[in-house]
């Protein structure tokens, strides 16, 4: 009995968890239907005989089923790194793997930046080609329809500093009702013309790709727009589980999916103006006002899932030492993924807003849509085939005939995709391009900073020596001097002997240290060592989906002679200043980037929660 009601409860708590994947995995992927088969259409420039019609169907069914459904649920969802999903995650399992990781990082980088560049299109598409849906119901609606859109896309970025926590619960809910919806659309266009589920043979998609040629190839750019967002199953594995995303996707989401695209097709077999947007064709007129709000709502949705997306990939990057320091403000208490990214919301308000301005409606988006996920999704490929190998342990044959297969796909839609870069796919290329650079140049600087930095150690025996020779007086009080390195004596802590000839009685140096796991458990958060009488050299472990907090951590440390006082620790931090370094430096122009970073990233007193008033910073010129 209690076993049965244990299983009813763990069985209850997946189809919750389900449900709110639901409203923040699935929001793009799901929204899709608005879009696509118009832009294939377009793309396409067929007639809209039998044959073409099931022939692009054939290949939106199987796009789905080989790319979200085999590539991302199945295979990419189980490689998790402590059941963390994502790029970063899993770049972090593989360089912990230690082979070929600058291959690995750059894939992971790259695909990385390349996320930002169509995060920032989706809303704007997503907005647009929902309100777009009024043409339909009233045709006079074509001027208000991308004021609407900025004043909604401005809107939502303006409430993030709030949080989204409260209204974040309605979203499950949400999301529900509209792949319901999308579904009984589809199943009542479907009926018009049950012949369109001929199109779940492949050999209709193969015929259309090898009746026109290369034309026929570039109509896979369109075709794309189907699984965009599939990436959002492998990157929210950690917020929601393995199986309560499978159960979503192949549940509800999945079939809600394909039986939309069939009705949507099968109405135009059955004679419907392609003119028009054909989603909305599917719907009874005394239901399209309620379909356009709903819709309206999942877009919302889909946008709130890319910018939380966002900020967490902006985390994970910091931590990991590719991002510099950005204030993160924790916008709940109940949940760790409840993050608000000031820096992050704003640009990718300004370049959203831009787009949406810029481009006036979905249909011109469309161009610039695509290219930068199809780009990532072949990165991921590539790096599913090294955890292929180097994780599960698979032999070089089995690992081979899977990625090549992905890779196939992959690039194919790519080529097809290329096509788009002078339309507008340049732009999210050149936003990832920017991104990707920061990313290399804020990391290379810190190592070059670093090995300036720590290029004279020394060793902690010869430094207590020294301070007792010259009989350095020991003044009462706890010192932590944070350092990046665990090699000697903190070069801050040398520094500031130097300048103020003495040294607390209770000192610690404290390195920060963020492990490739998305978190650390409290029992092996801080280590301890003592190196010499009144020295401790400590260590903080974080994952990378963790914020550091070190005045808690030292909060209550079991087993020292004398306790931390809190009130009565100075933090000690050394303050660099970037300078040329003769001869071997960085590039001018990339140290000249780095320095800019640094003076405007985020100070550390504020990112490790510091208390201002009993921080003490040392300044020093650094050559790199």
């Amino acid at each position: 009995m209690d076993n049965n009601h244990s299983a009813n409860h763990r069985t209850s708590g997946k189809l919750i968890l389900a449900g709110g994947a639901l409203g923040v995995v699935f929001g793009d992927i799901g929204t899709s239907p608005l879009y696509t088969l118009k832009t294939i259409l377009l793309l396409s420039g067929d007639s809209p005989t039998p044959d073409v019609i099931l022939g692009l169907l054939s290949l939106i069914i199987w796009t789905l089923i080989l790319v979200t459904s085999v590539k991302y649920a199945i295979f990419a969802m189980r490689m998790d790194n402590n059941g963390e999903g994502g790029i970063m995650a899993l770049m972090s399992l593989l360089v912990h793997k230690g082979k070929d990781s600058k291959w690995v990082t750059f894939s992971a980088l790259t695909g990385a930046a390349l996320i930002y560049g169509d995060g920032a299109i989706t809303p704007a598409i997503s907005v647009l080609s929902a309100l777009e849906g009024l043409n339909i119901i009233f045709p006079e609606a074509h001027s208000f329809i991308l004021p609407a859109t900025v004043v909604i896309l401005v809107t939502l970025f303006a409430i993030q500093p709030f949080g989204t926590a409260k209204i974040g619960k309605i979203f499950g809910p949400v999301m529900t009702l509209w792949f319901v919806a999308i579904a009984a659309l589809g199943i009542s266009g479907i009926v018009q013309y049950p012949a369109v589920l001929l199109a779940i043979n492949p050999a209709y998609g193969v015929s259309f790709l090898l009746s026109n040629g290369f034309s026929s190839f570039l109509v896979l750019g369109g075709v794309f727009l189907c699984v965009t967002g599939a990436e959002a199953l492998y990157a929210d594995m950690g917020h929601f589980g393995k199986k309560p995303i499978w159960m979503a996707w192949f549940g509800l989401a999945f079939p809600a999916l394909l039986l939309n695209y069939a009705g949507q097709s099968a109405i135009i077999l059955a004679g419907a103006d392609i003119s028009q947007n054909i989603f909305f064709r599917l719907c009874p007129p005394f239901l399209q006002i309620p379909l356009v709000i709903l819709a309206t709502l999942a877009t919302i949705i889909a946008s709130q899932a890319i910018i939380t997306g966002a900020f967490s990939m902006t985390r994970q990057a910091i931590q990991l030492g590719w991002f510099p320091r950005l204030h993160i403000k924790q916008t709940t208490a109940e949940s760790y993924g409840q993050i608000y990214i000031g820096t992050i919301n704003w640009l990718l308000m300004v370049v959203t807003v831009g787009l949406a301005i810029a481009f006036k409606s979905s249909e011109n988006l469309a161009a610039a849509y695509g290219i930068a996920v199809s780009l990532t999704m072949l990165m991921t490929s590539g790096l599913l085939f090294m955890a292929m190998r180097q994780i599960w342990g698979w032999n070089l044959l089995a690992s081979t005939l899977v990625a090549v297969s992905f890779l196939l796909i992959d690039s194919s839609f790519l080529i097809a995709n290329l096509v788009k870069v002078m339309e507008g796919g340049y732009i999210p290329l050149m936003l990832a391009a920017i991104v990707c650079g920061v990313m290399l140049i804020w990391n290379r600087g810190v190592k070059a900073t670093s090995r300036a930095i720590n290029e004279k150690v020394m060793a902690v025996d010869e430094f207590f020596n020294k301070i007792n020779r010259l009989k350095v007086p020991r003044v009462q009080g706890t010192a932590v001097f944070l350092t990046r390195s665990q090699n000697g004596v903190p070069p801050v802590m040398r520094w500031h002997v130097a300048r103020n000839r003495a040294l607390q009685q209770q000192v610690i140096s404290l390195t920060i240290e963020v492990q490739n796991i998305p978190y650390v458990e409290a029992g092996r958060r801080l280590v301890l060592t003592e190196r010499a009488p009144g020295y401790l050299q400590g260590v903080a472990h974080y994952g990378f989906m963790e914020q550091p907090h070190i005045p808690e951590l030292l909060h209550s440390v079991p087993g020292l002679a004398v306790p931390f006082v809190p009130e009565e620790i100075t933090w000690y931090l050394g303050h660099e200043t970037i300078i040329a370094l003769e001869g071997h430096g960085m590039v001018a122009w990339q140290r000249n980037c780095f320095a800019f970073m640094v003076r405007n990233s985020t100070h550390i007193t504020n990112y490790y929660r510091l208390p201002g008033d009993q921080v003490v910073e040392i300044g020093r010129r650094v050559a790199i």
